[in-house]
């Protein structure tokens, strides 16, 4: 069972402000001409990335007048462009300190430090008053958090009766043992995968409807070629990438996660729900 303390120090680098620095420098640009879309490459930090976010959220019919909550943020940079693409105000929180702290950095040099919010602190007790959000998501979350129902239910509370919840995990699909290390976790030991059925009962117990499910095992096997086929023909990865996330074994992980996927043990899965 992955430890909460675990799970943040896995994500922790020690220099992520500097290292997206000098990946916006190596673009040709600087902290005050940085856009949202310069910075998805590092800041999606999920299979598929900008295209996995705008895949889930525009089925979440989100709009100007809403507040949206991102589980387990990250950088933030699924919440920033929420802020950007559909007007909505954006509150986020993850257990990595650095992620939260490197995130609010980057909402402020792309100007969206008044429409974002960035907090800390754990997915499964979080600060806010219930019924606070008009919609909620999260993107490669679940794959950390054991208590999926607790998950749940705290996600529920903290929503509006109506409102959509979109999850895009990893997901348990098939039969036989996971090859590690991947982008969440080094061992099996510190990893949460579970069943799409496992979430959706989880769901359930928490009042909500299943609206939809797909499983985007295809999507993802394209997603991982394409890295490895840009990384070979330049010579080495991007000014602004995953690896500056996932450090010197990102092609170890890449390559297991292609083998994970492939041979169909997970995939990445979409559900979106309602709360009843």
């Amino acid at each position: 069972m992955p430890a909460p303390q675990d799970v943040s120090k896995h994500y922790t680098q020690g220099n992520l402000t500097a290292a997206i620095s000098a990946g916006v420098r190596s673009l040709g640009k600087t902290i005050n001409s940085v856009s949202v879309d310069d910075l998805a490459p590092v800041d999606e930090f999920h299979i598929g990335g900008r295209q996995a976010t705008v895949d889930l959220l525009d089925q979440l019919g989100l709009s100007t007048k809403n507040h949206v909550l991102d589980v387990g943020c990250g950088l933030g940079g699924a919440a920033r462009f929420s802020a950007t693409r559909y007007q909505c105000r954006v509150t986020g929180i993850d257990l990595t300190d650095e992620y939260v702290e490197t995130g609010r950095v980057l909402c402020g040099w792309v100007g969206l430090g008044d429409r974002v919010s960035l907090h800390q602190g754990s997915a499964l007790s979080m600060p806010f008053a219930d019924g606070a959000f008009d919609g909620a998501y999260m993107l490669h979350v679940g794959m950390n958090v054991e208590d999926k129902t607790t998950l749940c239910a705290e996600v529920s509370r903290v929503l509006r009766s109506g409102a959509m919840f979109g999850i895009y995990d990893v997901m348990r699909t098939g039969d036989g043992e996971l090859t590690y290390p991947v982008h969440w976790a080094e061992t099996d030991a510190a990893s949460a995968v579970r069943e799409p059925e496992h979430y959706k009962e989880a769901l359930r117990a928490a009042g909500f409807v299943i609206v939809r499910e797909r499983n985007r095992r295809d999507f993802a096997i394209a997603f991982f070629e394409q890295l490895r086929a840009t990384a070979a023909a330049s010579g080495g990865p991007p000014p602004l990438g995953l690896h500056i996330l996932m450090g010197k074994t990102t092609p170890i992980k890449v390559k297991n996660m292609i083998e994970n996927v492939s041979t169909g043990r997970v995939s990445p899965v979409e559900l979106i729900a309602r709360k009843a």
